[in-house]
């Protein structure tokens, strides 16, 4: 069997939640940049969109987490463009909280962003999808979070482990006609990386990560990439790990450290 083109995207269209800057916007790029067309939406317009070659992408203003602008979303992407063949749930985040004080306004915004609205997005392309010929795909970008949860993040890793379970009722539900994949994002070094990770793009918490460096954007787009074309067509239901191994244990680093000198007493 021959084997077409995996990052030739000419003809599909692609919709990017939060595809205006960061993650989204590098995920966006690189289906432009494989020829596809692109739409992606955020609360606001941004100054510049996403582009590749001169092309693009369009944009939508929506807040994913309101059911009835998803749907708007999704249709009028699929009336300009005429299909829609990959939908990439990107948008979400929190900034971190204590649980114990955390409001129950707080709790449910984050929970909207980060599992609600990747449900709304997803029903809402799943029509469009299975009626169309070639079907669709849908990847939720997910977060190290939702197997590991760190302190101050209780809100978000709840979601994010939501929207794992997410995805592989989906991937049940939505097969043959939609694949249903999710990306295990780790740490990303974006724009805001310093304030995050500390000075150098993150170089001290890269230390714990097999790989030795955080993540760029583009690692996620390039899995982006793989599981929405031809060469990922069996997989479904499928949770991604873009994060460099994961973290070295806690007990490891502290067997690695240097220890003083004994001396006795």
């Amino acid at each position: 069997m021959e084997l077409s083109d995996p990052i030739d995207f000419t003809g599909r269209v692609v919709i990017v939640t939060g595809g205006t800057q960061g993650i989204g916007a590098a995920i966006a790029e690189a289906f432009l940049a494989a020829g596809a067309e692109v739409m992606v939406c955020g609360r606001t317009q941004p100054a510049t969109l996403p582009s590749s070659d001169g092309r693009h992408a369009a944009f939508r203003s929506t807040d994913v987490r309101d059911p009835a602008a998803a749907a708007e979303l999704v249709a009028a992407t699929a009336e300009r463009f005429g299909r829609l063949d990959v939908l990439v749930n990107n948008a979400g985040g929190s900034p971190d909280a204590d649980a114990a004080t955390a409001s129950p306004r707080f709790v449910e915004k984050v929970v909207a962003l980060n599992l609600l609205a990747p449900f709304y997005v997803a029903q809402a392309a799943n029509l469009v999808m299975r009626e169309q010929p070639g079907g669709g795909c849908v990847i939720n970008i997910g977060s190290v979070s939702a197997h590991d949860p760190q302190p101050g993040t209780a809100a978000y890793s709840a979601a994010k482990a939501g929207l794992l379970g997410l995805t592989r009722a989906l991937a049940l539900e939505w097969a043959p006609r939609v694949r249903v994949n999710h990306i295990t994002a780790g740490l990303i070094r974006t724009a805001s990386a310093t304030a995050l990770y500390g000075e150098e793009d993150g170089a001290a918490v890269a230390d714990i990560i097999p790989m030795g460096r955080l993540a760029v954007p583009v690692d996620v787009a390039h899995a982006c990439l793989w599981l929405a074309g031809p060469h990922a067509s069996y997989v479904n239901g499928a949770d991604l790990a873009v994060h460099g191994g994961g973290e070295i244990p806690a007990r490891d680093l502290a067997r690695r450290a240097p220890r003083p000198p004994f001396s006795s007493p």
